[in-house]
């Protein structure tokens, strides 16, 4: 019965509580009784709690607990999606189950279907989870959208991502005898067209026109079992947020030429998605001088003990992650520790998410480290930075999922005392540390932090008013934080570029092109059609830049970077209802008269 609650947990994400719920004795007749106080003591953050009580409401709707379905998981349902065909820039997915024929000589029917069931919904699970489109089941193949329905700007990322825990699903799949399921998996991104391909009354909204699709899934068919296999354009969108293997040129099916192909290795190891982006490559530092003067003047007082927040804040693209390293740059060689912490938005739900991986990348822990290994580093780390390392060690093992019983014990507290002791744990190594020398802590992306860690950071920021602590929290404009009102914070809005500010921005950006790459300098109506198109947005103004300059085309037909294209992309479909508006509006100018605007509208 236990069993059966812990596969509902994980298909919710939720998995971790599956032994909390065993260890209280909470099985099927007691779950759906559950209150949020009642889940609130045992541990768990607002957001799960909100979730789980959530999915419990819908029990009675849905298979029950642990049943297998053949549905594909939850999706926007066909009669949610406009079913309008759309152009849009795709990264595809295609996973493929190695060995499927030998399995189905091998497996009783029956048996076939059930392994078949738990393989496509691990892969499913796994593309749910980053965001992405379960378009199709065909055979033992999995063919997952990312970019559509919804668009992300860093969509291709959340591919590759998608595809290498896929490839750890499908090992961790139950089988018989002993034996490990494999998969492959391709992966290309590329303009489609989606939607409706046949007629108004297909129900076909997944079908995609295009050779992306194509192309993802000839990917997959060279990649060897347990391999990702990532094409040109796709290897382009990702940066150096992931170690790749060049391939030689393939020669695949369908193909008039050979196609350039990489082997994804796994994930560049680091702490800072700005520098996963762009490498050690220093993007033009321009115009913001005066807010890099504020985080040296809350630096200065900061370090003479005065605790410091700086809440950054600014929409995607706009320069947060350049000015905090313009400011890293400012303060080199002073004596000070560096924290850095990184949000990402497919872990917005996952505890303590960044706290986790800031330990895991200070302490140097390896994935194909044993248990007494990690521990070993763990303790290491936790001598250095906090005072009471022997107490604080189970319960950072605990927190990071090490296996820490064998050399402490069986811990007795219950798990809302596991968790004050655990942030308890984490203060403390803060305070430690200042003691040692002033601490700049440098939270990214705070909007896309889990409820915990927003409690846990709000504790901090109450706690560091007399430590020598700069807290810099980057953030879009859209997070509040709870802790704003408090004397020792201060909110830094980081604005868009003026004309000249972007004019100086292109001229620096150009110059470093030449003298890289020789060349010539920017002729006038392609600095103009940059300075028209970019908005003021440092991000825009780069790409843009490397697109335009050396182009054969007229700049007046240049079209949006694909570097850009799933950020705009994303940006049109938080408008909602709104997006058709902006959709008209974009074909008539970038200036369109309101009544203009208005009498079109009606008749489109």
């Amino acid at each position: 019965m236990v069993s059966d609650i812990r596969q509902w947990l994980e298909q919710l994400e939720l998995g971790k509580y599956a032994d909390l719920f065993a260890e209280n004795d909470v099985d099927l007749d007691v779950l759906t009784e559950l209150s949020d106080d009642e889940l609130k003591e045992l541990g768990l953050s607002l957001g799960h709690r909100k979730k789980l009580l959530k999915a419990i409401g819908n029990l009675g709707d849905g298979p029950e607990i642990g049943a297998a379905s053949d549905a594909t998981p939850a999706q926007p349902s066909a009669q949610s999606l406009s079913v309008e065909a759309e152009r849009r820039q795709l990264t595809v997915m295609f996973c493929d189950l190695v060995g499927s024929t030998a399995l189905s000589q091998r497996l009783d029917p029956e048996d076939l279907r059930e392994l078949m069931r738990h393989y496509q919904d691990a892969v499913a699970g796994v593309v749910t989870r980053y965001g992405g489109h379960v378009a199709k089941y065909l055979g033992d193949g999995v063919l997952a959208y990312f970019g559509w329905p919804q668009a992300y700007e860093d969509q291709a990322e959340r591919a590759v991502r998608a595809g290498m825990d896929a490839v750890q699903a499908v090992q961790a799949v139950p089988t018989d005898a002993g034996t490990r399921l494999a998969s492959r998996v391709g992966i290309a991104s590329g303009e489609v067209v989606v939607g409706d391909l046949v007629s108004d009354t297909s129900t076909d909204v997944d079908a995609v026109s295009g050779e992306t699709p194509n192309l993802a899934a000839r990917l997959q068919q060279i990649a060897e079992p347990d391999q990702v296999i990532v094409g040109d354009m796709t290897r382009g969108l990702i940066g150096q947020t992931f170690h790749l293997s060049s391939l030689p040129p393939q020669p695949l099916k369908g193909f008039d030429e050979a196609v350039p192909a990489w082997l994804v290795t796994g994930a560049a190891a680091g702490d800072n998605r700005f520098e996963a982006a762009h490498g050690q490559t220093q993007l033009p530092f321009v115009g913001r001088q005066g807010e890099l003067n504020m985080l040296l003047d809350r630096w200065e007082t900061a370090k003479g003990g005065e605790g410091q927040v700086v809440m950054v804040s600014g929409e995607a693209g706009i320069g947060k992650s350049r000015l905090v390293q313009a400011f890293y740059e400012k303060i080199a060689g002073q004596r000070y520790t560096r924290l850095r912490y990184q949000c990402a938005p497919y872990h917005a739900n996952s505890a303590y998410y960044p706290i986790i991986r800031q330990l895991e990348y200070a302490a140097e822990l390896a994935s194909d480290d044993s248990a007494d290994e990690k521990l070993d580093k763990l303790e290491a780390l936790l001598a250095r930075e906090s005072g009471e390392h022997a107490r604080a060690v189970p319960l950072i093992a605990s927190l990071l999922s090490i296996p820490y019983e064998d050399r402490f014990g069986v811990s007795e507290i219950n798990p809302q005392q596991r968790k004050q002791q655990t942030e308890a744990a984490i203060i403390d190594q803060l305070i430690t540390l200042a003691e040692q020398k002033p601490i700049l802590i440098v939270f990214e992306d705070i909007h896309w932090a889990d409820p915990t860690t927003q409690d846990l950071l709000a504790q901090m920021v109450t706690r560091i008013g007399d430590l020598p602590v700069l807290y810099v929290i980057t953030h879009r404009p859209e997070f509040a934080a709870p802790w704003l009102e408090q004397h020792h914070v201060t909110q830094l809005p980081v604005r868009r570029l003026s004309q000249s500010q972007v004019e100086e921005m292109i001229r620096m950006q150009v110059e470093e092109m030449v003298r890289k790459a020789g060349g010539a300098a920017l002729p006038g109506d392609k600095m103009a059609h940059i300075v028209a198109h970019a908005d003021g947005v440092p991000l825009f103004i780069e790409e843009l830049t490397h697109t335009i300059v050396g182009a054969d085309v007229k700049v007046a037909g240049a079209e949006v970077p694909a570097s850009l294209q799933a950020s705009l992309t994303a940006r049109l479909d938080q408008l909602g209802s709104a997006k058709r508006t902006a959709e008209v509006a974009a074909v008539i100018g970038r200036e369109v008269p309101h009544e203009l605007l208005t009498a079109v509208s009606r008749k489109a």
